[in-house]
């Protein structure tokens, strides 16, 4: 019976383990798998300003990316645009 137990507790132990190391990495491989390498340096540049943390909450982190690369590419098209008198 306790060696059924210790293999329950071990068991336990590595879904745990598991659980965790693919909760850390898969945000991680998903941006590099979508990112384009050239906009990388820019991203970790602006993901280290979003979240100085020592424990890096990409999610939140990535939200506000995004939406500064939204506000970029909104202010670069109305740089582009001229102005049409209405």
């Amino acid at each position: 019976m306790t060696d059924y137990m210790v293999f329950v507790v071990l068991g336990a132990l590595a879904v745990l383990i598991l659980t965790e190391l693919v909760a850390a990495t898969l945000p991680v491989l998903i941006v590099i798998a979508t990112v384009p390498p050239e906009e990388r340096e820019g991203l970790a540049k602006l993901l280290a300003a979003c979240d100085s943390s020592r424990r890096l909450r990409l999610w939140p982190a990535l939200r506000l990316a995004v939406r500064a690369r939204r506000a970029e590419a909104r202010r670069a098209r109305r740089a582009a645009t001229p102005d049409v008198p209405t």
